[in-house]
Parts: C-alpha cells; structure tokens; sequence
C-alpha cells in the first residue's frame, strides 16, 4: 500500500455506502467479520432476484429466447470477474468457493499423472522425488488439497516457514523453493495477520525453478486492486461471498493455454464436444471444468458486487482499509496485554488485525465483545498451523471493509481493552 495517493473514503462517504447494506442499516452492531464473509448490498441482492424473475433458464443448452438472456447474463457475467482481476472470459472458471477452485487444480494434477490429458498434460504431472510448496501461514484450503495430492503422487510436501512475528521468511524461501519443485502455492495477504505478501519474490523464486505458481487471492481481490496476470502467477482463487457477492459462487484463474492443457476434474455434460460408449472429448477451457447445471444467478449477481466496487473505486477502498488496519494495529499496539499477530504497526495491511489476549481465550473475548454488540471472528481461522508455530490455539480478529467506519475500529478497541479487567486478569 506504501505509495498509493487515491484519497481515502471519508467517514461520510462510509456512512453513506452503509445505507445500501440491508443488514448494516437499523443495528448497532459493529460488523467486524467481513474477512469471514462480506455484507451485500441491495444492488447485488436484486441482481439475484431479479434473474430469477426475468431470465431463469438453462445456460448453454437451449436455443429459445430466454435461455439465449440467460447464457448471455452468464457469460458477460464471467467477462466482468475476469475483467475485475485483469483476465480475459477465457481464463475465469466459475466453481462453488476458492476451496473448490484449489481442490480443481489439485485432481486436475492428480489426473494428469494417471496420464489423462495425454501430452499436453504432462507439465503437470507429479511423482517421487518431485516436490509441492506451500507456506506455514495457509488457510488450511490451500493446505490440505496439496497434502492429499502429494498423498496420491508420491511427490513431497515442502512449507516456507514463518518467522515469530508470523511473518512468511522469504530468506528461508529461497532454500526451499529449488530445483525438484513443481507447484508454490501461496496467499496473497494472511487471513489471521492481514499481511500483504511479495508475490514478485515468490513468483521469481518459483519460476526459476520451472515450478507452476497458485495464489490464494481471497484476502487481496475483494480489499485491494489486483491484477493477476501482471502478478505473474500461472493460477489464482477467489470468492464471491467474501466481496460482496453471495454464497455458492467463486472462481479459479489460470493463463488460456495451461487450463487448455490440463485434464478435467469434474466430469459430465455441458463440458463435452462428443460422448460414445467408450470415450468423452472434452471443450476447451473454461467450459470443461464446469460439468453439470452452472451457477448461474450467483455468477450474475457476483458481476453486480464488481460493478459495485468497481463504482466506489478498488484504489479508494485500499486506501480505506489502509487506515483502518493502520488504526487497528496502532490501537491495539497501546493495549497493555495484547499481543498484535502479524506485521507491526507502520506495515502494509489489509483492514484485518487478529490478538492474542493475556490469560483470556480467545472465545471468551469473541463472546464479551458480542455483548457489547461487536461481532468478530475468533477460533483458529482455518490456519492451525500458524496459529501452533506462534504458540497459540486461537486469536480474536477483526476484520473491516469499505463499509467500516474509524468509528467501528474506535469501538472495537475499546470493548477489548476492558476484557482483561472483566475477567480479573489484567495487572
């Protein structure tokens, strides 16, 4: 974030975005669990609706009218997310969550060292003495898939170590990203530390190894302007439920020509040119991937959340989450036993900042703050294995969005720092 000069929204622009959010309006509570999942707006809520309304029907099959709407909305749909990360229509496929994105790479890979895909698919293929590198700060999404494709390849499990600030050791990277590795996949910013990674020093690392490059981009896309293709990965995974958009959608990109290439993982109709007895052929990227009846109103209302940020400017709500998460690790920072997880204050972040409470747990603190009307996440977010290299079992984190005020943070920092005293342990 260091050198971006977009204004910042003000707390009355703020306040202003939060009349479109249903759920926001008429409540006290101060929503800070975006990182979990976003608010949606009345504009994305009515795309839904509106779909079902006037354009329900099956996409890619019939040649009546209404289906011809309805294809047309999906696919200008998947040319709008594209467009929103830098890619084109044919590198976005659409899948149910970033979970399921990262599971679809996964046995793709799995299938091609079976031998499907045939040549094509051998730049995928994974065996003994081959090596798959994650980092020990992952969401256990895009830690368990490449677990079990090791489990069926033979190849090994390598992580990137974090140092004791949670921090990715990218000196440590450089030892273990060589020669035998074939796959790094990693996150863009932590989801317990809000830390933004440097993506070219993985990136360089990785290719100078001839290793394919997965980026877990659902903390960065819906909070920060990216542009994957000018990132240099090969693949990078979304949701729709954490930008504003709703459940059941996400998607995987990947460059045309290694979705091409690669074997499918789900397999059925729409994703086929010719079906005998004995033998399927299948469609090019990014159809073949998406067997069976699509997502078809989620992905048009996902299209609406983009055209919705889009409007308030992705450089703005950066700046915004800037200094919010500039406030949040400053504030908490002051707060006598509490420990700030991640980067110090000063560093580039998200609008996200998880703790750790002196002799309180964490689910303790989540249901004191819940009283007070805060919701925040707490537990061990998915990421056991950071939560274990930082000596802790959970933290407590809040997480902002562009409808957060400082006057959320502000309220949030302060029901925390009455927590130790509640339960008789500050001192």
């Amino acid at each position: 974030m260091e050198g971006n000069h977009e204004p910042s929204l003000t707390d009355a622009e703020v306040r202003r975005i939060r009349e479109d959010f249903p759920l926001l309006t008429g409540t006290p509570t101060v929503y800070l669990d975006s990182g979990a999942t976003s608010q949606k707006p009345l504009a994305v809520l009515d795309a839904e609706r509106e779909f079902y309304l006037h354009r329900n029907a099956a996409v890619h099959r019939g040649a009546h009218t209404l289906a011809v709407e309805a294809t047309d909305a999906y696919e200008e749909a998947r040319r709008v997310v594209a467009g929103f990360v830098g890619g084109a229509e044919t590198e976005l496929v659409w899948t149910s969550n970033a979970t399921e994105a990262i599971n679809l790479l996964a046995y793709s890979f799995s299938n091609a060292t079976a031998g499907r895909g045939g040549e094509a698919g051998r730049r995928f293929r994974l065996g003994p003495g081959d090596e798959i590198v994650t980092t020990e700060l992952e969401h256990h999404a895009n830690l368990i898939p490449w677990q079990e494709l090791a489990a069926r390849t033979g190849a090994v499990l390598r992580w990137i170590p974090v140092d004791d600030t949670g921090a990715l050791d990218l000196g440590a990277a450089a030892e273990v990203v060589g020669e035998r590795t074939r796959v790094v996949a990693f996150s863009h910013v932590s989801n317990v530390t809000g830390a933004i990674t440097d993506v070219a020093a993985l990136v360089g690392l990785a290719r100078a190894a001839g290793a394919l490059t997965v980026l877990d981009a659902c903390q960065s896309v819906p909070h920060l302007s990216v542009d994957l293709p000018a990132l240099g990965v090969d693949f990078a995974v979304f949701s729709g439920h954490k930008m504003l958009g709703p459940t059941g959608i996400g998607a995987l990109w990947g460059r045309t020509e290694l979705l091409d290439a690669m074997p499918p993982f789900l397999t059925g109709g729409s994703m086929i040119t010719k079906v005998t007895m004995e033998t399927a052929h299948y469609l090019p990227a990014p159809t073949r991937f998406e067997a069976g009846t699509q997502r078809v109103a989620q992905a048009v209302a996902l299209a609406e959340a983009v055209r919705y940020l889009e409007d308030v400017g992705m450089e703005r709500i950066a700046a915004h989450e800037h200094a919010l998460g500039q406030r949040l690790a400053s504030g908490l920072a002051e707060l006598e036993g509490i420990r700030l997880i991640g980067p110090p204050p000063g560093t580039a972040r998200v609008g996200l900042a998880a703790v750790d409470v002196d002799g309180v747990h964490a689910h303790d603190v989540g249901q004191v703050l819940d009283v007070a009307g805060v919701a925040v996440r707490v537990g061990h977010h998915c990421a056991q294995p950071l939560h274990r290299a930082l000596g802790l079992t959970a933290s407590t984190r809040a997480s902002g969005y562009l409808y957060t005020t400082t006057e959320d943070v502000d309220r949030f920092l302060a029901e925390l720092a009455g927590v130790r005293s509640y339960f008789r342990v500050a001192g």
